[in-house]
């Protein structure tokens, strides 16, 4: 669900025009940076796969997961 945080993302960094915010702007610009680079799409890959063959709960939204925890909004 990487695109979906990619979204997110993007439509917060739309709203931050103060002066003060953008420094917080620069660093969500280099996470959407991280998420759309294919080591970071093999590695998300890696992690599914061998969560999956271990049986363990992998929650396949964690891009955006992460996504709210930085905009701070709830989760429904």
């Amino acid at each position: 669900d990487t695109d979906r945080a990619l979204v997110l993302l993007e439509e917060y960094c739309k709203k931050l025009r103060k002066p003060e915010e953008q420094q917080l702007k620069k660093a969500i610009r280099k996470v959407m940076g991280i998420f759309k680079s294919s080591l970071f799409q093999a590695l998300l890959d890696n992690f599914t796969k061998k969560a999956t063959r271990c049986g363990t709960i992998f929650h396949p939204s964690l891009p955006v997961t992460a996504a709210y925890d930085v905009l701070g909004c709830p989760k429904d």
